[in-house]
C-alpha cells in the first residue's frame, strides 16, 4: 500500500471542519477549547484510559461511543474536570448541549474532552463561550488551531495525515494528539483524535482503533503515570463514497494498516515531547515467543527510570536494559538475549547470551550523544516481536512537575 503524507491534520478528510481558540481556562492568552465537526453524522470508536479513577468527560463519551455515532468533538485543555463529583459530570454534559446548540446537531452526538490539572471545577461561563467562539470559527483550514488548543506542558503540536486508494476511492485519514506528561497509557493525559472520510461500519471502526492503541499509544510511556482522561476517538464520516468497510471487505487490512501509521506518529511524537525530554527513545524487541511478551519486554525498557536516566546520561548501561526485560513478565531465557544500541551515530552490540562485551565505549557514547536513540533487544526464542516508544529522564522532568499547578 502506498501511502501518502498531506497537509491538514485532522481536518485534512473530506467533510471535516476544526477550530481552536482561547477562552481564558489558562492564563496565558493560548487557545484552550477546540471544536472538530463533521458535515454529517460519523460512525465514531474510542479507547479510554484503564484508570479507576477516570473524569468526568470520559464517563461521558464512552456512552457516546457506545452508540456508535457522533458528530462532533468538544475539548477543552487547562482543567481535566477530574475527580469532581456531581458537579464535573453535569458540566460534561452541559459541554455536549452547549456544542450542540452551537452547531445544530444532536447533543448524544457530542464527544466531550478534558486535560489539565485534576480536582477543579471547570467554569462553565468561559468553557461556555469559549465553545460558542470555536463553533463560529469552524474552517477546513482550522486543524492547526485545534492542535494547539488542547495541548497543556507540550512544547510543540502533534498532527499527521495520510492518503491512498482504495480502488476508485482515495481515503485520508488524519489526526492530532496531545500529551507530555502523565502518559504511560492504558487506554496518560494524552487524547487523540482521529479522522477519516471512508465508509466504515460503526464495529470495524472500533476494532480498528483498538488495534491501532494497542500497537502505539498503549506502548509509549514517559513517566509511568496513566492519567484519568486518556482517550483516543476515531470519527468515519463516509464522505470519500468508498463502499462500506465491513469485517470481510477486502480493504479493511489496508485500512487498519493506515490507522496503524497515523497512531504510530502521533505515538512518536508524544515520547519525543516527554516532559524534560531531550531524546527520543524506541526499544524494538525481536523474536519473542509471543506478541505479548515482546510488548511487556518493549515496555519495560522504556519505562525504566534507570534505563530513561542511563540515556540521558549517555550511560551505555545494558545491564539496566537486561534488568528491564527480567522483571517486564515477559517469557524469556535470560542466557539468549542479545542488546544493541543505534543512532545516526552507528550501531554497537553491547550485550549477548545474557552477559556484556567487550565493546566500544567511546562509539556508544556517541549512540547516545543523538536525539534519537534505538535499543534492539533480540530475545532468540520465537518470531514475534514489538516496539515501544519512551524518552530520557532529565533534571527538568522534577521541575515541571515540582510545581504544575503554578
Amino acid at each position: 500500500m502506498e501511502v501518502n503524507e498531506i497537509p491538514g491534520g485532522v481536518t485534512a478528510a473530506l467533510g471535516f471542519h476544526a477550530a481552536g481558540v482561547h477562552a481564558g481556562i489558562k492564563k496565558s492568552k493560548k487557545p484552550d477549547v477546540a471544536i472538530i465537526f463533521s458535515e454529517v453524522p460519523a460512525q465514531v470508536g474510542g479507547v479510554f484510559t484503564q484508570n479507576r479513577v477516570k473524569a468526568a468527560p470520559v464517563l461521558f463519551s464512552q456512552k457516546v461511543v457506545a452508540k456508535g455515532t457522533a458528530q462532533a468533538i468538544v475539548v477543552n485543555s487547562g482543567n481535566a474536570n477530574a475527580c469532581t463529583g456531581r458537579t464535573g459530570e453535569e458540566t460534561a454534559g452541559l459541554m455536549a448541549i452547549w456544542a450542540a446548540e452551537e452547531l445544530g446537531i444532536k447533543k448524544e452526538h457530542v464527544v466531550v474532552s478534558s486535560t489539565g490539572v485534576i480536582g477543579q471545577q471547570l467554569p462553565r461561563d468561559i468553557i461556555k463561550t469559549g465553545i460558542k467562539k470555536a463553533a463560529a470559527n469552524l474552517s477546513r483550514e482550522g486543524g492547526n488551531d485545534a492542535a494547539r488548543a488542547i495541548l497543556t506542558t507540550d512544547k510543540f503540536s502533534k498532527e499527521i495525515a495520510i492518503q491512498a486508494e482504495f480502488g476508485d476511492a482515495l481515503i485520508t485519514v488524519g489526526g492530532i494528539c496531545k500529551g507530555s506528561g502523565m502518559i504511560h497509557p492504558n487506554m496518560a493525559t494524552m487524547l487523540a483524535f482521529i479522522t477519516t472520510d471512508a465508509s466504515v461500519e460503526a464495529p470495524v471502526l472500533q476494532q480498528t482503533i483498538k488495534n491501532a492503541a494497542d500497537k502505539t499509544f498503549n506502548m509509549v510511556t514517559v513517566d509511568g503515570d496513566t492519567s484519568t482522561n486518556d482517550m483516543a476517538i476515531i470519527l468515519a464520516n463516509g464522505k470519500a463514497g468508498n463502499p462500506s468497510i465491513n469485517e470481510k471487505s477486502p480493504f479493511l487490512s489496508q485500512f487498519q494498516k493506515m490507522v496503524d501509521y497515523v497512531c504510530m506518529k502521533l505515538a512518536k511524537m508524544l515520547a519525543m515531547d516527554g516532559e524534560g525530554a531531550s531524546k527520543l527513545l524506541e526499544v524494538q524487541v525481536n523474536n519473542a515467543l509471543s506478541e505479548q511478551d515482546a510488548r511487556k519486554a518493549a515496555k519495560a525498557v522504556a519505562s525504566s527510570s534507570l534505563v530513561k536516566s542511563a540515556v540521558f546520561g549517555e550511560d551505555a548501561n545494558w545491564g539496566r536494559i537486561l534488568c528491564a526485560v527480567g522483571y517486564s513478565g515477559a517469557n524469556i531465557d535470560p542466557e539468549t538475549v542479545e542488546i544493541w544500541l543505534e543512532s545516526a551515530a552507528g550501531r554497537e552490540k553491547v550485550a549477548e547470551l545474557g552477559t556484556g562485551l567487550e565493546f566500544n565505549e567511546e562509539n556508544a557514547k556517541k549512540i547516545l550523544q543523538e536525539k534519537e536513540i534505538k535499543i534492539i533487544i533480540d530475545l532468540h526464542q520465537g518470531k514475534e516481536g514489538a516496539t515501544a516508544w519512551g524518552c530520557d529522564l532529565t533534571y527538568d522532568y522534577v521541575k515541571i512537575n515540582a510545581d504544575y499547578r503554578t
